[in-house]
């Protein structure tokens, strides 16, 4: 009987449970064509768990390193904003860095022993202000476009503009991996 009771207990809490649980869906975010639309809910949402597992990092946090040869977490976010302006300029313009975008961004995007130098003592929020703010041009400016420039060759590539931001997400994909392990390991 007491068996019986707590099998149904057990299965009320889960009926109560279920509906508070936030739905997993892939779906085309309104205000962009269906292909964009789909690309930005994925971009948004690994941007969105890369930032649920830093956000409350302390300073020495962000700046702990693996060992001798690894990259700081800051400095990894900060990569991802440099990746994701590189591709903006790439894809929107069918060029690279000008020399200021090159300045601000270039040795996050190389990473190795000048990042680690020079990317430190800062709070994460501070590299998440950068990303917010790329994230927000690269938002802004896939609403100006279609599928059919989503399908279309990026300038002087054989790569298609899909397959670019495809690429930016799996970028984000791997340091999203890497970084938890930082997180693990300190």
């Amino acid at each position: 009987m007491i068996k019986r009771l707590n099998t149904i207990l057990l299965l009320a809490l889960c009926f109560c449970f279920i509906p508070a649980l936030k739905a997993q869906k892939i779906k085309a975010v309104k205000g962009f064509s269906p292909h964009i639309g789909v690309t930005v809910s994925m971009l948004e949402d690994l941007k969105s768990r890369v930032t649920r597992s830093v956000q409350n990092l302390t300073v020495e946090e962000t700046d702990f390193l693996l060992d001798e040869e690894a990259n700081r977490i800051g400095a990894l976010i900060l990569h991802l904003a440099a990746t994701e302006k590189y591709y903006q300029v790439y894809t929107f313009e069918g060029e690279v860095y000008s020399e200021e975008e090159q300045r601000m961004f270039d040795i996050a995007m190389n990473l190795g022993e000048t990042a680690r130098a020079e990317f430190v003592n800062k709070p994460i929020q501070y590299y998440l202000d950068i990303w917010d703010e790329v994230r927000s041009n690269t938002l802004r400016l896939l609403k100006t476009k279609d599928d059919k420039w989503f399908k279309a060759n990026v300038k002087n590539s054989s790569m298609n503009n899909h397959w670019a931001w495809y690429h930016v997400m799996e970028h984000q994909a791997n340091h999203m991996g890497q970084i938890r392990l930082i997180i693990k390991r300190m």
